[in-house]
């Protein structure tokens, strides 16, 4: 997909569906998704779809990245934990966003991956830590915003938890029949709610076993 470059990616596939938060749409353009996808895909790396990046894993489409972070509202002083970091591009989008990015991510390969490309970006504000996302990242607990980028089949207690009171939790759930359900905690409990619908590899680890 040679010449299709960044700013056509997001006119044609982001801002003609409907995103229209201005950081979002500047850091999508600024962030290259090129250099967080295999060098072998590298000619579809723009295209409107995800990609593997290995192990069972991808990266998300640009429009669904995109997406994610308008509904997360996010602001400048945030901090935001990242489940299912996978290779790092949307914990890259996330940082030009807001203060702090915490960014999980379960294989060992891919989280020693994810940090290259930050590095090679001079991404500074993203901690990446391999560990199973389930049970979130407690030391850096409470969070403004959580995003997820692997799908459970019900949201964990365990990162719901970790979300300050005000705060906004986006992620996809279920097995074959996916929604992005956005999670607002308040002073009186937790407000769930379905966006669209969308296609995620499953959440492993812990994710796999009963669900609380």
């Amino acid at each position: 997909m040679d010449g299709f470059d960044q700013d056509r990616m997001v006119a044609e596939q982001i801002e003609k569906r409907g995103v229209s938060d201005p950081g979002v749409l500047t850091a999508m353009r600024e962030v290259p998704r090129r250099a967080f996808v295999p060098d072998h895909l590298s000619r579809g790396a723009l295209g409107d779809h995800a990609l593997p990046i290995g192990f069972g894993q991808t990266i998300s489409q640009p429009f669904i990245v995109s997406k994610t972070a308008e509904l997360l509202m996010l602001r400048s002083e945030h901090s935001v934990l990242e489940v299912g970091g996978g290779c790092g591009y949307q914990a890259a989008v996330l940082s030009k966003l807001v203060t702090k990015v915490v960014s999980l991510e379960i294989v060992q390969a891919l989280a020693d991956q994810a940090r290259r490309h930050l590095e090679q970006l001079g991404v500074e504000n993203v901690e990446v830590h391999c560990v199973d996302g389930y049970n979130g990242w407690p030391a850096s607990a409470p969070y403004d915003r959580i995003c997820l980028a692997a799908s459970p089949l019900a949201i964990p207690d365990a990162l719901v938890r970790q979300l300050k009171l005000g705060g906004r939790l986006v992620g996809p759930v279920g097995d074959k029949d996916q929604h992005l359900h956005i999670v607002d905690r308040h002073e009186a409990g937790c407000r769930e709610q379905k966006s669209i619908g969308v296609r995620f590899v499953p959440m492993t680890g812990r994710a796999t076993l009963k669900s609380e």
